[in-house]
């Protein structure tokens, strides 16, 4: 087995831009707001794809990429099956962490918090917008659960389409959001010689330290 590159010898170096106190905002919840802008203006690939980190009851570390689908001041919100490897291990654990990567910016962020359901309302309001194929599928998906075959997923996905032909799809009663209150932002900005910019806030009371961490 063997790789096409010798992987130790990859090397890219950032030069981009900088970053520092004096620059960001005094809230990060503005900042996230102006790379995420930066982001979507770039039109870089899968800007609002982020890694969600979770811990299972065995404190068993597990990642996937998930799509951020709206935020404020109140946190970040995802949508999934509660009955997923991550529901399962959001309800039995609220603690999370959430990463962006945007390299052709050269950015990353993290940000880690605790999580609760969104209500009923704005889970129902969200898988309404969605395609109809997109909320068959979450009733056709045991999500996580192991299956004996693709046709398994495909025949329920089928009878699920003849079922709901005529687009009324409810909101399945294991299905919703999550929404994630930040504790921590950290903003990392590439810089050269690997002497990258990491400005980060802690939530103090009613309000934010911002600090730069070493790279």
């Amino acid at each position: 087995m063997k790789v096409t590159k010798e992987l130790a010898s990859l090397r890219r170096e950032y030069a981009l831009k900088s970053l520092s106190r004096s620059t960001v905002d005094r809230d990060p919840f503005v900042q996230f707001t102006a790379w995420m802008n930066e982001a979507l203006a770039a039109e870089v690939s899968e800007p609002t794809a982020m890694t969600l980190a979770t811990v299972d009851a065995d404190h068993r570390p597990s990642a996937r990429i998930v799509l951020l689908k709206g935020f404020d001041e109140g946190g970040f919100v995802f949508y999934t099956n509660y009955e997923s490897k991550k529901g399962v291990n959001l309800l039995a654990n609220p603690n999370a962490a959430l990463h962006f990567f945007w390299p052709d910016l050269e950015r990353q962020v993290e940000i880690t918090g605790t999580v609760v359901k969104t209500s009923p309302e704005e889970s129902e309001e969200y898988f309404r917008s969605r395609p109809f194929e997109s909320r068959i599928g979450a009733w056709a998906s045991k999500q996580s659960e192991a299956i004996e075959s693709r046709k398994t997923l495909e025949k329920s996905f089928g009878d699920l389409l003849a079922k709901y032909a005529d687009g009324e799809v409810p909101l399945p009663p294991f299905w919703g959001g999550f929404r994630l209150t930040p504790v921590n932002f950290e903003f990392w900005q590439g810089r050269e010689s690997r002497l990258h910019d990491r400005i980060c806030y802690e939530r103090q009371n009613d309000g934010w330290n911002i600090f730069r961490r070493s790279p």
